[in-house]
């Protein structure tokens, strides 16, 4: 595969050797990486009255962001009262790890957290980033 794949030029293959962190770890004493990165924000599905929001992340390469720094910053919250509504049970991620919060996110992970007493504030959060 790996041959087929060098061979071909394959340009997904390349794409995801060259961001293969955890590979270049293994063989480098230090990886420096970028702290930018892109947020793309997509309305996918919207209900009159809503009170939860659910976050499906699209990480196509790994990256060394925490979750909860990546939430605290998009929502404006502290990490703390993040972590508390973890806590509480008012944000729930899949996979459900205790310590999910504080581990790089993943392609795929969901988030749903419910916003029964604040939606008008979540709403405009959601959706800032729509040209």
């Amino acid at each position: 595969m790996i041959l087929d794949a060098l061979q071909s030029n394959d340009p997904d293959w390349i794409r995801a050797e060259t961001f293969n962190l955890d590979a270049l770890r293994r063989k480098s004493q230090r990886v420096d990486e970028f702290a930018e990165f892109d947020i793309a924000k997509e309305a996918r599905h919207e209900t009159a009255g809503w009170t939860s929001l659910e976050i499906e992340l699209a990480a196509p390469f790994p990256t060394s962001i925490r979750l909860d720094r990546l939430l605290a910053g998009e929502l404006q919250m502290s990490r703390s009262r993040l972590q508390a509504l973890h806590d509480r049970g008012l944000c729930r991620t899949q996979p459900d790890r205790a310590d999910i919060m504080r581990r790089r996110i993943m392609n795929g992970t969901l988030v749903t957290i419910d916003l029964a007493t604040e939606a008008e504030r979540w709403k405009a959060l959601a959706t800032d980033a729509f040209p």
